[in-house]
């Protein structure tokens, strides 16, 4: 009776006591080209993907590249920073029909990238898909050659997104999209940003999927070659209005026109911008969308006249 209660004692201290090493979660994690996901992804033991990181990282960490390599696609969910500061190109090759960065952080996730390139080889999706986060912020990146989207700001939670020092370029839809869905308000700032060659418009910003007030700004910014537009915003259904607020920007050599507005409650507003030359038209709008020009614009022709905004 003694050796039976013995090795029942022992059997539940073996279930009790973990059978390989725990590791920790980390604040600032790393990524190298000869690191390896079994590491714990510290300085000297670093991870090989970006998602292994991702995995070992703490809920509003950093994740930082040690030399240029591909790190892979990576599911992101939960507040996090991704930063190539200056090692050489850190990248992402999306894989056919997959996106490249996909953030899914919830309503209070905070996510910010630096420094990353995500060539989509003409087979991977859309580059970086916001799904739901608070606040998201792309610095000093290059999305490419995708057949969807280059950037899909779509969320169906309130969110900010902010995208500066930044190449878009040779996607097959919109190269950077604003569209959220439900009730979400999204503000969205694009800051010397250069969109080239997009399937159909440079950014487009919708607001048809969403009861929730939707506005983006372009400032300093370059959209050209686009198959259709190179601004484009629309709003057509009830509701708050969809704004695009643009300054100091270049919007030429596009399939249609500089800028369109579409839907009674989509507004633009411009100044200080160029709009000519352009296939169709510098600006036109379609089903009463309005916009403003400050008269400070290139809007053709050498023109430079003011755009009233409808009533209602």
């Amino acid at each position: 009776m003694k050796q039976t209660a013995f090795l029942a004692a022992a059997i539940v201290f073996a279930v009790a006591v973990p059978t390989g090493p725990v590791q920790a979660q980390l604040g600032r994690t790393f990524v190298s080209a000869s690191g390896s996901d079994t590491n714990n992804c510290a300085r000297t033991t670093p991870c090989r993907t970006l998602q292994g990181a991702h995995d070992k990282t703490n809920a509003g960490g950093e994740i930082n590249t040690l030399d240029p390599a591909g790190y892979g696609t990576v599911m992101i969910t939960k507040s996090i920073s991704i930063v190539n500061d200056g090692v050489g190109s850190a990248g992402v090759l999306v894989p056919s029909g997959a996106d490249g960065i996909t953030i899914d952080a919830g309503a209070n996730g905070i996510v910010n990238l630096r420094g990353l390139i995500i060539e989509g080889a003409g087979v991977g999706s859309s580059g970086i898909v916001l799904l739901t986060a608070k606040s998201l912020t792309i610095q000093n990146c290059v999305v490419r050659n995708l057949i969807n989207h280059g950037i899909a700001i779509i969320p169906s939670t309130t969110s900010t997104a902010t995208v500066s020092d930044t190449y878009v370029a040779n996607n097959g839809f919109v190269g950077i999209v604003v569209q959220p869905t439900f009730s979400a308000d999204v503000n969205a700032l694009f800051n010397r940003v250069e969109v080239y060659n997009s399937g159909t418009h440079g950014i487009g910003v919708f607001g048809n999927l969403t009861n929730g007030n939707v506005q983006a700004s372009v400032t300093d910014s370059v959209s050209a070659h686009n198959a259709l537009d190179g601004l484009f915003v629309l709003q057509t259904i009830s509701g708050p209005l969809t704004y695009l607020f643009v300054t100091r920007c270049t919007s030429v050599f596009n399939g249609d026109s500089g800028v369109v507005v579409s839907g009674r409650n989509a507004r633009f507003v411009i100044a200080q911008s160029t709009m000519d030359p352009n296939s169709q038209k510098p600006w036109k709008a379609l089903d009463e969308g309005g916009g403003l020009s400050y008269g400070d614009n290139y809007l053709g022709g050498g023109s430079s006249v003011p755009i009233p905004l409808p009533r209602g």
